[in-house]
């Protein structure tokens, strides 16, 4: 419940409007004059103050110098005037949104819930954040605990969830958290190329083949006493796969084209959004490598398992695009209600684009549903369901997302944040499997 005054000169809409929101459960008192605004708010501040500039006795602005240590969480000005918000600038300062008359009531729903929720539970997003990564769900605070756990040591981590639940944000976590001086250096293996992975990895020397003209630094030596990401571990060929463990074994790289090894100190950690165990009994993963590898398991939850964290993330997405563009857009209720309910197949990621589509399909300020929350997957998706292989259902996620970009691979390897190597082996693989099926049948 939030406590809410609301200032305006109109009786008629003060009661109306007062009669209503203590229906929804919050305290509201109600000031039709600046003076009778003044005694109100010599009682108490509100949570949320709901603000008339033209008022029989003054502007409503002068309200706001009455506001020094404590101030409403959140300020609306209601006016009829749609040039206000220019007109005005800066002058409210911060937390200030604006609603043209006539108010839908159901319109501030969503902000006043989320003041309420916001007064109720005290979960401040500085609580809920470590590193670049946010929440606050007990799976999530698990995650966090991993990170803290692991990070100060120097243990290879591998990372398993699906697409979009932010493996890369998680590396960069446990190495902001650790004592490495080096940097980060994050590498999709779906994006080398297989003639010069090689090289990208371990460097070469100037003329060792055509077009190295110079000498060349790998990932592994640009890591050096920092943190090295392989991202997409199974993608990356087998063959290789040999020479990353043996970098693993003796901490030494050999550039292409070099005579002497060199010594590296670099912290890796890998991931994928594969069964890793799948992996490596389809030969996509070599099983000493991923022993080597999983020193210290991470198992990032999907967003569908991450109770709570829906409307965290959604509303730090929005305040993102709200500072970006001097706005100050909000959801409904109905927009979080529908953003809780869906499934998120694309995980974070998704809801982040979601968010970003709603945002710009906004009227008036309002973020609404259900038009900008729909299933974003054209067809018959079974989706998650016991009995059913994680890589069935990644299948049905890529052939959907192709399908609603009507083939454009480059596309569809963007939407579900894979490179575009990777989702060429994944249909690749479909294609070798509805063969040896056809060779079955017959």
């Amino acid at each position: 419940m939030a406590q809410i005054l609301i200032v305006d000169d109109e009786p008629g809409f003060t009661s109306g409007l007062a009669e209503y929101l203590r229906l929804q459960d919050h305290g509201v008192v109600t000031a039709n004059t600046l003076a009778a605004a003044r005694q109100a708010l010599a009682k108490g501040v509100p949570d949320v103050l709901l603000l008339d500039l033209m008022l029989p006795d003054g502007s409503g602005l002068e309200l706001l110098d009455a506001f020094t240590e404590k101030r409403p969480q959140k300020i609306v000005i209601i006016t009829g005037h749609s040039g206000i918000k220019s007109l005005i600038g800066g002058m409210a300062g911060d937390g200030v949104s604006y609603m043209k008359k006539p108010i839908e009531p159901r319109d501030l729903i969503g902000l006043l819930n989320a003041v309420a929720s916001s007064a109720d539970d005290a979960i401040d997003e500085d609580d809920a954040r470590l590193g670049q990564l946010l929440g606050a769900s007990d799976t999530m605070r698990a995650v966090f605990d991993q990170i803290k756990q692991v990070a100060p040591t120097d243990s290879t981590v591998f990372i398993q969830g699906e697409s979009g639940t932010g493996k890369e944000l998680v590396a960069d976590a446990i190495h902001r958290l650790s004592d490495l001086d080096g940097s980060f250096v994050p590498v999709n293996c779906g994006g080398l190329s297989a003639e010069l992975v090689s090289s990208q990895l371990f460097g070469h020397e100037k003329g060792s083949f055509t077009g190295a003209n110079k000498r060349h630094a790998g990932f592994f030596e640009r890591a050096n006493d920092g943190t090295l990401f392989l991202d997409e571990i199974t993608e990356m060929p087998t063959e290789m796969q040999t020479h990353l463990l043996r970098v693993l074994e003796t901490s030494r790289v050999l550039r292409v084209g070099a005579e002497q090894e060199f010594d590296v100190n670099v912290r890796l950690i890998a991931a994928t959004n594969r069964d890793p165990a799948q992996a490596v009994k389809d030969g996509k993963l070599r099983e000493d490598l991923y022993f080597r590898l999983r020193v210290f398991p991470i198992s990032l939850p999907p967003l569908r398992e991450r109770q709570g964290d829906v409307t965290l993330l959604a509303e730090h997405f929005l305040q993102q695009l709200n500072a970006s563009n001097d706005t100050e857009h909000r959801f409904s209720a109905e927009a979080l209600d529908a953003l809780e309910k869906h499934t998120w197949p694309g995980n974070v990621r998704e809801l982040k684009h979601t968010v970003h589509r709603a945002y710009i399909m906004a009227n008036d300020g309002v973020v609404q549903a259900p038009e900008q929350f729909d299933d974003a997957l054209p067809g018959d998706v079974e989706g998650i369901r016991v009995g059913r292989s994680i890589a069935d259902v990644e299948k049905d996620l890529i052939l959907a997302t192709l399908e609603q970009y009507k083939g454009d691979k480059k596309a569809a390897a963007a939407s579900l944040g894979v490179s575009l190597k990777t989702l060429y082996n994944r249909l690749r693989e479909y294609e070798d499997e509805n063969a040896d099926n056809q060779v079955g049948k017959g």
